[in-house]
Parts: C-alpha cells; structure tokens; sequence
C-alpha cells in the first residue's frame, strides 16, 4: 500500500504540471493571436484613416486638383449642354 501512496505522491503532481503547463501554453498562443489581429486591425483602419484624409485634402476647395476637376466639368458642360 505504502508502494501506492508514493506513487499518487510522486506522479500526480507531475500530471497535474503538465495539465497546467498544456493549458498555460494554450492560454499564452490565444493571447497572442488577438493581439496580431488587434494590431493588423489598427494598422488596417489606421491606414484606411490616413488614405481617407489625404484624398479628402487634396480634393478640398482650393486645390489644385479640385480646380482642375472643376475645370474639366465646365468644360464638358459648355461642350455638351442639356
């Protein structure tokens, strides 16, 4: 009997540390890929935030590229009137 108990003594702690070390390992890699989608999300709306202010900038009123659009328009309208 005393063979037993040693036994119980001397394995269930180390099956219980490799349930624990599994289950550590399990948590820390699902951490860590939230984390990488986290952060391919923020540079992804982050850029999308970026590209939407230039494009709005260098079509804004005064422009160059806002005069030239203009232009192009009233020339298509005296061209082609209704």
């Amino acid at each position: 009997m005393n063979t037993a108990r040693l036994l119980a003594w001397v394995v269930l702690p180390l099956v219980g540390l490799v349930v624990v070390g599994a289950l550590a390992l399990w948590l820390l890699h699902t951490v860590l890929h939230l984390v990488v989608y986290l952060l391919v999300g923020a540079l992804v709306v982050g850029g999308g935030v970026y590209l939407y202010g230039r494009a709005r900038r260098a079509l804004g009123p005064g422009s160059r590229n806002r005069r030239r659009i203009e232009a192009a328009a009233e020339t298509y309208r005296n061209r082609h009137p209704r």
